[in-house]
């Protein structure tokens, strides 16, 4: 963890100011490329082929997001021996040119592959594409050793292949690089956090019978937006017998006195994530809504009290309920209910916990970690449920939470 950041995250306001200590840029993107670098250099590959967008931005600092960005047509190769190399829509590569005085002109391209199958193959754009980047790898003298790949269209494979370039699997790489945030990483992290604080204190106002499930997540699309988020990339709000199972998702259902509502922001800051749940009861609560709650609640007390460095994400998911305790058959069925991912550029980064996958495979915690922990409890009487996420930093003296929306008990909006 970085040097000064201890049990309180600091949450600056957006703007750089010449009176206070903020974000610095160049220190996150040169962070977070010394990160990837050594990643790289303690493998066993000559370079790493990136086409997952989140690593792309890690590595190069660059960013194309929304329609453009999921395509698998960008993608950014970083060498032993060389500086980044981005590949981009050409605008936007000549855009990099004038903006992005990090990365060297020559290295923003202009490159198109097939935007997910819809140039086909026979246009030749992945063997064009594959020739320009093994003379990249031959002048660098790297021929012949293996790279890695992230994420890859079947087509780009194919010709890697053809071209006798032996591929390794670079995600697992870039997650480890991409788990220990920087200061910069943790600022900007509270900061996407501190906008939802906000955006739940407009949801705890608007939440009255009659509104809409669509209508709360048009009012903190807007609400984030206006604060300054660059991507909303989802908002869940389930209400009444929606609750239980959790679905995942938001409908026009109207909202009625007495039901419970439970919320999922998930919007970055800067490409900062979070990943924030909150519940509520409407008009007044029921007294299975609210041991639904209270048992949700010490779940999760139960899991942060263990947070700090060295703890096995084992300890954590044994710390939750099994499956079969709250209804469902078996872990692979309850995936996702008693549940923790890690926080960054991507929403779903290192550790993951569960008892799907952390009892056999645990991950020892370390101070810089974020990670969200969630928890879920249904309701006794079949419709009733609970839903809570607190997101955590790990330090050297035990967990931060960086949500702050009131949680520790049900919140009752527009009390009658």
């Amino acid at each position: 963890m970085a040097e000064g950041f201890g049990p309180t995250i600091n949450t600056p306001g957006h703007m750089g100011v010449d009176f206070e200590t903020r974000v610095d840029f160049d220190r996150l993107r040169t962070y977070r490329l010394t990160r990837a670098r050594a990643a790289l250099e303690a493998s066993n590959l000559a370079a790493v082929l990136l086409f997952d967008f989140y690593n792309i931005r890690y590595v190069s600092g660059t960013w194309v997001g929304g329609a453009l960005g999921d395509k698998m047509t960008r993608y950014c190769l970083l060498t032993r021996t060389g500086e980044p190399i981005v590949w981009d829509f050409g605008s936007a590569a000549r855009h990099h040119k004038l903006f992005a005085p990090w990365l060297e002109p020559d290295n923003c391209r202009a490159g198109m592959l097939g935007l997910r199958g819809a140039i086909a193959p026979r246009a030749g754009l992945f063997e064009s594409a594959v020739k320009e980047i093994v003379g990249i790898l031959d002048d660098q003298g790297l021929t012949g050793q293996p790279i890695g790949i992230d994420i890859i269209e079947l087509p780009f494979l194919f010709e890697m292949q053809k071209a006798g370039v032996e591929i390794h699997d670079a995600q697992q790489l870039m997650l480890d690089a991409r788990q220990i945030k920087s200061q910069d990483e943790l600022m900007l992290l509270s900061q996407a956090a501190a906008m939802v604080d906000g955006v739940y204190q407009d949801i705890f106002e608007a939440l009255k019978p009659g509104i809409r499930e669509n209508e709360i997540v048009a009012l903190a699309n807007k609400r984030l937006y206006e604060m300054g988020s660059d991507q909303v990339e989802a908002i869940n709000a389930v209400s009444g017998e929606r609750c239980n199972p959790h679905p995942h998702n938001f409908t026009d259902r109207i909202i009625r006195p007495g039901e419970q509502a439970f919320f999922d922001i998930i919007h970055s800051f800067n490409g900062y994530r979070t990943c924030y749940y909150r519940t509520m009861s409407v008009g007044s609560s029921t007294a299975v809504q609210r041991d639904a709650y209270t048992k949700a609640r010490e779940w999760m007390d139960r899991a942060i009290e263990l947070v700090r460095p060295g703890i096995g994400t084992d300890e954590i998911a044994m710390a939750w309920p099994k499956a079969t305790e709250f209804g469902f058959a078996d872990e692979m069925a309850a995936f996702g209910l008693q549940f923790g991912h890690g926080l960054g550029l991507g929403l779903h980064e290192r550790p993951v916990i569960s008892r799907l996958n952390s009892l056999t495979d645990p991950i020892e915690l370390q101070a810089g970690m974020v990670f969200a922990l969630e928890t879920y409890c249904p309701g006794a009487d079949g419709v009733a449920a609970a839903r809570i996420e607190e997101e955590i930093v790990v330090t050297d003296d035990g967990p931060t939470i960086l949500t702050r929306f009131p949680a520790q008990e049900l919140m009752v909006a527009n009390k009658y």
